[in-house]
């Protein structure tokens, strides 16, 4: 069953961005998101849809959505909820002919996704390469794009190919298994990816082009496994996803916590070029807070061999939680660094952030929390950052 990412986006008749628009997104460098906008109906209490672009809004980062959705029930829904948290809707493309991308979520009696019906497909067929290029101020100006994968693969190579131009970074969200295996096309342009351990074999075959990896169940009849342990079982994938252009793997385990891998360590620093995120006092509290608390380079010096065959491996720990519900996880996980990275904060903080906003969500009745702590965030992301370790790094054997 596919893991939908919800996220949101513009109307038909507003088409472009004006001189004063562009200006504004060039100082305060805020985050462009290009994915379906889904409304989110649950088995449990019925709630709109929220996604990557909300977390990140709530963590300080005011993110431009593009997508499409259509004039109906879930579409005035989703767009009306957007609105409300003073967000633009100039990258929502409606229509009558669009039917709003909907997904039907039920849950068991422990908060875990049972089954899913999804029906995204307006995203692929309203979400353009044409509709998108509409956009290129915006994404011009952005100091990271982030695209999920329920786009079709033309847009996700015409996206690709637009970032590429302006050299911005981009960060790919798998969403499912299935879908992805799109990201093969579009692999040599993309810095960050975030599958889960499923996604990541998909990811792998993919991009081999064969089946050579299989799935690996790290929840096996309560066997708790160590982080050097399930680096091992995943390693082979990971290699071959990183071998084929991707800069950044941010692999989620779920109760088990984050592997953050690279081969390059240059790419755990700051993101180069970004814009600092100037929206709100919220991101650079964020950042001001977050920084002091969690020194840089803490498992990685100068001394450490930045050569380009090297494999730089970082365990994040989950933190401990009151679970009320998991679909929320990995989407503030992406929206929770997202922002991070948006204010200023390097990867490697940014993900120890993420990890955090994850944990609130998951306490937290709706997919996003209805609003974000900046003390809880902060203390913690320092318990994650602290309980870092690097659990393999090639050029130190």
């Amino acid at each position: 069953m596919e893991k939908q990412v919800i996220k949101k986006s513009h109307s038909e008749f507003e088409l472009g961005t004006t001189s004063e628009q562009v200006k504004t997104q060039e100082e305060e460098g805020l985050p462009v998101i290009i994915g379906g906008m889904v409304l989110d109906i649950h088995a449990t209490p019925s709630i709109p849809g929220k996604n990557v672009a909300e977390c990140v809004s709530k963590l300080g980062s005011k993110p431009y959505l593009i997508s499409a959705v259509g004039q109906d029930m879930p579409g005035n829904l989703l767009l009306e909820h957007w609105k409300s948290g003073g967000l633009s809707v100039k990258g929502i493309r409606r229509g009558k002919d669009i039917e709003t991308a909907v997904v039907c979520n039920m849950f068991d009696s422990d908060g875990e996704l049972a089954a899913a019906v999804a029906s995204v497909e307006a995203i692929e067929k309203y979400l353009t390469p044409e509709w998108i290029q509409r956009f290129r101020n915006n994404i011009r100006n952005t100091p990271v794009l982030m695209i999920d994968a329920n786009l079709s693969p033309i847009a996700l190579e015409a996206t690709c190919q637009v970032t590429a131009q302006y050299s911005i970074p981009v960060w790919f969200e798998p969403v499912s298994v299935t879908k992805s295996k799109r990201v093969a096309s579009v692999a040599k342009y993309i810095t960050f990816a975030s599958p889960n351990e499923d996604e990541l074999i998909a990811m792998a075959n993919a991009v081999c082009g064969v089946t050579l990896f299989h799935p690996v169940k790290i929840d096996n009849h309560g066997i708790k496994y160590s982080p050097e342990s399930l680096f091992r079982m995943l390693a082979p994938a990971i290699s071959v996803v990183l071998d084929s252009g991707i800069k950044v793997l941010v692999v989620t385990l779920g109760s088990y916590g984050v592997l953050l891998c690279s081969q390059s360590i240059s790419c755990f620093k700051k993101v180069h070029g970004f814009k600092r995120n100037k929206s709100s006092d919220f991101s650079k509290q964020l950042y001001e807070v977050v920084n002091s608390l969690c020194t840089p380079d803490r498992l990685f010096n100068a001394s450490v061999n930045n050569k380009s065959n090297n494999l730089f491996v970082v365990y994040y720990p989950a933190i401990s939680a009151s679970v009320v519900r998991l679909t929320g996880a990995g989407d503030c996980l992406v929206g929770g660094t997202l922002a991070s990275i948006c204010s200023g904060l390097d990867v490697m903080q940014s993900v120890a952030v993420g990890v955090a906003a994850a944990k609130a969500a998951v306490e937290a009745e709706s997919n996003v929390p209805a609003e974000y702590n900046l003390a809880s965030i902060a203390d913690d992301a320092r318990s994650v950052y602290s309980g870092a370790k690097a659990v393999f790094c090639k050029s130190m054997l």
